[in-house]
């Protein structure tokens, strides 16, 4: 019968879940988070001493026990790999499994200074595309720019459905939406045809729901028609349903760090 693995958990991340959880975690509860550590018992394929990352639940502690299909193989367990973890698979896979990203297109990345935008903003810079970026503050624009983002744009100082529909009267190719509400709205109205959104989540409402209770103006146009008239598409990604292919993009995430 095939047994739990036991890991020692080295590096810890909280990541998004510190201002998203829906319960608030008290000390010592077995917290969810991102983990980094080595195995110390192995009944199949992993062995002794090899470095893994795991996303379970139970990884606030010295020692973790779990199954392996859970685990993600990492080159070390260094802090410099735990961020690759979830926001940056997110971004990789999204982009590639949801997004279809080719090269020399136009993409917006909302949030894009924040965990997973950043690395979006970066795999589609690399991969050849033209970036924009939403954001802000001052600060966050220019850190936008030094990742390679074309166009940052500081929502709180210009509307992003203006710059976009002056400055890219074709709209955009692709989008990496985790804002919602009136983000994705713009996102909508300004998509290219056979523009492509990708759906990752809607921080505006994770406090207080807004992004859920979040209606259109009366005058707007549908969605359905929208896309109808651009041969557009809106699509979700949930992260545990590409986990199996995790292990692929770890490895060519943990290459370009």
């Amino acid at each position: 019968m095939v047994q739990p693995r036991k890991i020692m958990c080295q590096k810890l991340s909280t990541n998004f879940r510190e201002c998203t959880a829906i319960v608030p975690f008290q000390v010592p509860a077995l917290k969810p988070g991102e983990a980094l550590g080595i195995v110390l018992d192995v009944v199949t394929k992993l062995k002794k001493g090899d470095a893994v990352a795991s996303t379970s639940y139970g990884t606030f502690a010295e020692h973790l026990v779990s199954k392996e299909r859970f685990l993600v193989k990492v080159p070390a367990a260094v802090p410099e790999v735990l961020p690759i973890i979830v926001c940056g698979l997110t971004a990789s896979m999204a982009l590639e499994y949801v997004g279809h990203m080719t090269h020399v297109e136009t993409a917006l990345i909302t949030a894009a200074a924040g965990a997973t935008g950043q690395f979006a903003v970066q795999l589609a810079k690399l991969a050849g595309n033209h970036v924009i970026g939403t954001c802000s503050s001052p600060d966050k624009v220019e850190y936008l720019r030094s990742i390679g983002c074309d166009r940052p744009i500081n929502y709180r100082e210009e509307k992003v459905f203006d710059v976009l529909k002056k400055e890219y009267p074709r709209g955009v190719d692709l989008v990496f939406e985790s804002v919602g509400g009136r983000m994705f709205e713009a996102c909508v109205n300004n998509i290219a045809r056979n523009g492509r959104i990708i759906v990752i989540g809607a921080i505006a409402g994770y406090q207080d729901s807004s992004t859920w209770k979040h209606k259109p103006s009366k005058a707007t146009t549908p969605l359905p028609s929208k896309l109808l008239a651009k041969s557009a598409s809106v699509r979700g990604f949930f992260f545990n349903d590409y986990f199996r292919e995790s292990q692929a993009h770890t490895k060519k995430l943990t290459a370009l760090v």
